[in-house]
């Protein structure tokens, strides 16, 4: 057993694995004897307490990364909140006992790392993460950093800046719902324009959206009204690039791209988490859980079914762990 500071750190531990792709429901087992896993010289070890789950997390048991990717067994799990137990020898950022959270997958669809984050251990490069902010609990930290990045990163790659307008395709998803708060909050839109089915149209009003579109009772390619810039949360991009003004961008996380939309994958940054905490500890800017709220570590293939089905709105979270 090794030791850092108060923290007495077993050497086996639970965790989900899949030895083998497929349906995660068949594929994916709690297994109780898995090894700590040793961190390298930039890493730090952390006790994860809660973990957020995505949908590359289903995705990839079913074989989606496999040419990108080491074979099974793998851990999955990108988001985590927790903390720290041991720290490497070069790591310098964070010490033990820190409060923190992140996406521990840099890039997040080459390699991910094959000991993810649903686990009650995982090792990660201190960069990819930041201090947890102080109001949040660990499930709603945990809920933020893959979507967060990967709305800021979408808009900043699509150049946004105060005065501008943005129709948000997906507004009541993980990643939807923090592009409508950081548009508005963060990056100074004019106005904020959203999709979602019915019952979540209110969701989408205190988020901070001025006009929430019902894609069950009407089409957004219908509207007179263009924007400046389309962020299509959904996969959509055909129909996505028939809302942006002339000249405009249109960013896509998802699917098939019809130009003149362009597709990126997030690279995790715990720089952006720290540029975007202050809004997270006034408020401004909130995560958002679904109403199902979090699920126990016992119960992960439960809500990966939940996920797979494309109703939860905002994000799923495995609290407590274990």
């Amino acid at each position: 057993m090794a030791s850092g500071s108060d923290f007495t750190i077993p050497s086996k531990i639970k965790a989900w694995v899949y030895a083998e792709l497929g349906n995660p429901s068949d594929v994916l087992k709690l297994a109780s004897d898995v090894r700590v896993p040793e961190i390298k010289e930039d890493q730090v070890l952390v006790k994860v307490v809660a973990a957020a789950l995505n949908i590359i997390d289903a995705k990839r048991a079913r074989g989606f990364l496999k040419d990108n990717e080491s074979p099974p067994p793998i851990v999955p799990g990108y988001d985590v909140a927790g903390v720290v137990v041991k720290v490497g020898d070069r790591a310098k950022k964070f010490k033990v006992g820190d409060e923190v959270y992140g996406d521990i997958n840099e890039i997040s669809l080459v390699f991910p790392k094959q000991h993810g984050t649903l686990a009650e251990y995982t090792a990660v490069e201190e960069r990819l993460l930041a201090l947890k902010p102080k109001n949040l609990s660990f499930a709603e930290a945990a809920s933020l950093p893959m979507v967060i990045e990967t709305a800021y990163e979408g808009l900043e790659r699509t150049h946004f800046s105060p005065g501008k307008s943005i129709l948000v395709l997906g507004g009541a998803g993980g990643i939807g719902s923090l592009v409508i708060q950081l548009a508005k909050q963060v990056f100074g839109a004019s106005r904020v324009a959203a999709t979602s089915s019915t019952g979540k149209l209110n969701l989408l009003k205190s988020l901070g959206a001025d006009l929430a579109i019902d894609y069950t009772k009407e089409n957004f390619e219908d509207l007179p009204e263009k924007f400046d810039v389309v962020y299509d949360a959904v996969g959509q991009s055909e129909r996505a690039i028939r809302g942006v003004k002339e000249g405009g961008s249109v960013v896509t996380v998802g699917g098939p791209v019809t130009p003149p939309a362009f597709k990126f994958h997030v690279t995790s940054k715990g720089s952006v988490l720290e540029k975007l905490n202050p809004f997270l500890e006034s408020q401004i800017v909130k995560p958002v859980l679904d109403p199902k709220g979090t699920f126990p570590f016992s119960r992960v293939l439960e809500a990966i079914s939940y996920l797979e089905t494309g109703r939860p709105a905002g994000k799923i979270v495995i609290y407590p762990i274990p």
